[in-house]
């Protein structure tokens, strides 16, 4: 490789590093509000039309401006594979599909162990073409069927886990290596007395799963309520290598629950590296992190925030589109309503236009 083909190789990434960290809107533009369609869940655009969702339908903006019902069927997420197909996150009918060309349903998933999922919610996909979904249960816990049947009597933590002990735990939850644990981790077990709930039952799970083929599903992460670190997955993102899992954890209707995004190493065969997970950025007690996109420059989107308060939610982050860096730096901020921003997608006739579902709005924005 020649001097100037190395020049240039490092120009082209000191571009790329520089255009991470600065704001991808076009200067001076604003939100444009397309009105009530609708539009409250799982953008996904394809072939000059918008795919959206209400609650009840999988709905489609065509060229034409004009709303059309694609199907009758209560989803969350949406996406479509390298092939044109849609993939989408039934979460009434508690499984994840794909509607082929003809338009017959296939059933991706529906089970895990034998076991119905809560609801799916949001989904990604890898270079291999591996689906990963989310798994929440918002409101009612009633039908919930997965539960960890690996719990043994564990600590009780509170407050952020360390590094290192999370690790002793994933390599051997039921008997880890205190002997491996710093000084400082030794001497926080010490002060927090730490106990034993061995008289709790085996909780439910609120997980991530990934999806290699129909019905072959593998467990990627287990969160739940009260005494995992993961709460309540929502919003989910691959980065474009591979490298990293990126999880909106919403625990919206708890005081002081989780509302984060964080990001997980991944190894080559798309597990995740014990002890990598890392907080990017923490809404608090605002209304937490939905769905989210990544951009080539490794900018993440994120749907989030509320205008109005709630039993347990505040508005200090107002409703609308949260532009991160790729370490979590906030860049700026699109402001949509009426409220609950929802979710986010890139598309136009130049992949340059993010629009937002929020409160049924439909909202766009120009990139550069």
């Amino acid at each position: 490789m020649s001097f100037r083909t190395l020049s240039n190789l490092a120009l082209v990434l000191i571009l790329a590093s520089c255009s991470s960290q600065r704001s991808p809107v076009v200067p001076g533009a604003k939100p444009k509000d397309h009105g009530a369609i609708g539009a409250t869940e799982g953008p996904a655009w394809k072939d000059g039309s918008l795919y959206f969702t209400d609650g009840k339908h999988i709905n489609r903006l065509g060229p034409d401006g004009k709303t059309t019902v694609f199907r009758h069927n209560a989803s969350n997420g949406l996406l479509f594979d390298k092939e044109g197909r849609l993939i989408a996150c039934e979460s009434g009918m508690r499984r994840v599909t794909r509607t082929e060309k003809d338009g017959s349903i296939t059933v991706l998933a529906d089970r895990f162990e034998g076991k119905r999922f809560n609801s799916p919610n949001d989904l990604c996909m890898d270079t291999k073409g591996r689906i990963y979904f989310t798994d929440p249960r918002y409101g009612s816990r009633e039908g919930m069927e997965i539960k960890d049947l690996f719990f043994e009597p564990h600590l009780i933590w509170r407050g952020p886990m360390p590094d290192d002990l999370e690790k002793a735990l994933a390599d051997n939850p039921q008997n880890p290596r205190i002997d491996k644990l710093t000084t400082k981790t030794r001497r926080l077990i010490e002060l927090q007395k730490i106990t034993l709930f061995s008289n709790l039952p085996n909780p439910f799970i609120e997980g991530v799963y990934r999806i290699h083929a129909p019905g072959k599903v593998s467990q990627v992460l287990v969160g739940g309520e009260k005494i995992y670190r993961l709460e309540r997955p929502n919003g989910i993102l691959i980065s474009p290598d591979d490298r990293y899992l990126y999880i909106a954890d919403n625990n919206n209707n708890t005081h002081g629950g989780s509302r984060k995004i964080l990001r997980y190493s991944l190894d080559k065969n798309g597990d995740v590296k014990p002890g990598t997970r890392k907080v990017l950025f923490d809404w608090k007690d605002g209304r937490g992190p939905d769905g989210m996109k990544m951009d080539s420059a490794g900018r993440i989107y994120v749907a989030a925030g509320t205008n109005k308060p709630t039993e347990f939610e505040n508005t200090s982050f107002k409703a609308g589109c949260y532009i991160l860096s790729p370490s979590g730096r906030l860049l700026d901020f699109i402001p949509v309503g009426p409220d609950e921003c929802c979710n986010c997608a890139f598309g136009g006739k130049d992949g340059k236009t993010l629009f937002i579902t929020s409160g049924s709005h439909l909202w766009s924005v120009p990139l550069r």
